[in-house]
């Protein structure tokens, strides 16, 4: 695995993290004052609590499938696909298998 992300270089985001055996790792690959990108390697029943942000969040899911509840509602997103968590409403994000995501919050 490549730990540090380089500008102008062509990388795999799915290669960029690692599970860790009950753990969540996350890893800021971009960070800005207006915004943030990070990627997520999710073992198997981990989870972030219920909970809402000011700004709108995207999940991108890039291996394996991740249950998101908005709003106390389960959405499956497998991998390849992506659900928008709006700002303001409590969402959660829950691994029912491992999985692999990109968070992308742009702030207002």
């Amino acid at each position: 695995m490549e730990d540090k992300v380089i500008h102008s270089e062509v990388f795999n985001f799915t290669k960029k993290v690692e599970y860790s055996s009950d753990g969540i790792v996350s890893k800021k690959i971009i960070q800005k004052p207006v915004g943030n990108v990070t990627l997520f390697a999710f073992d198997q029943g981990q989870e972030l609590s219920e909970h809402s942000a000011p700004f709108d969040a995207l999940i991108q899911v890039l291996e394996g499938t991740a249950q998101i509840l908005i709003n106390q509602k389960p959405y499956e997103v497998t991998e390849g696909s992506s659900i928008i968590m709006p700002a303001n409403i409590p969402h959660a994000v829950k691994a029912p298998s491992k999985f692999k995501m990109l968070l992308t919050m742009i702030k207002e």
